[in-house]
């Protein structure tokens, strides 16, 4: 499994032994870090830094990841955030459905509290909606949470052809894409935690500079959808009518 970090603060360190508890590999990809937050995970058994000289976006740590992973022969890999939102127990039951229908990708929906932003969760609702209309209804039950499990042989030789997907805009183009390419979506409901800064949050979102950023990639995305229209209608009245 694969945890991509930036400045990710003192919540690292509890993630990574969280992780480390439920699974055997580990990986933290740290995204040209400047925090020192990797001081402190030490070597552990089970557990492999990756370092990216720049940061690069969690696309582009996940990018990274990839290639290593499948140099190494695996064929699925989790990804989940450094920040704490995660809850690490939800490893074992994401990676036994990966298990069960490996050619399917496994997508968590989030399910909120109390401490989740208004603004995020309506913003959600949008990004979910395009998704939807762009896959036909695929299935997709969340485009942006980023707790999932992917088949490595389906994502990278679609990251490996973009220039996108590197940023803010990984979780949402590479479940769009994924669909595109035939990889069906198991959908499973995930609990998600907002901390406070006082609890250790740390949160990179930024409204303006990412919903732009998820704005020119819906727009490119319906080019794309409208290009393959007809196999997206012929899927959407097959649907219907199943």
């Amino acid at each position: 499994m694969v945890i991509p970090s930036y400045n990710s603060g003192a919540r690292l360190l509890d993630t990574v032994l969280a992780a480390l508890a439920e699974w055997p590999a580990v990986w933290v990809v740290l995204d040209g870090s400047t925090d020192g937050s990797e001081v402190s995970l030490g070597q552990r058994r089970g557990l492999r830094l990756i370092r990216r000289a720049r940061n690069g976006g969690k696309g582009a740590a996940v990018l990274d990841a990839l290639r290593l992973a499948e140099a190494a022969r695996f064929t699925h890999v989790l990804v989940m955030d450094a920040d704490g939102q995660h809850p690490a127990g939800h490893i074992r039951p994401f990676m036994q459905a990966s298990q069960a229908r490996p050619e399917a990708m496994v997508l968590g929906v989030p399910q909120f509290g109390p401490d989740a932003p208004s603004l995020r969760v309506r913003g959600r609702r949008i990004s979910n909606w395009w998704a939807q209309l762009e896959t036909g209804w695929a299935g997709i039950g969340d485009s942006l949470f980023g707790f999932r499990v992917y088949p490595i042989g389906k994502l990278l030789p679609l990251m490996e052809r973009s220039a996108s997907m590197r940023r803010f805009d990984f979780d949402p183009e590479a479940a769009v894409r994924l669909s595109w390419a035939g990889v069906p979506a198991i959908n499973l409901p995930v609990p998600v935690r907002y901390l406070r800064p006082e609890e250790g949050g740390v949160s990179h979102f930024r409204y303006g500079r990412d919903n732009l950023l998820l704005t020119v990639m819906h727009a490119r995305l319906v080019a794309g959808a409208l290009a393959r229209l007809p196999m997206l209608t012929r899927r959407h009245i097959a649907r219907r009518s199943g």
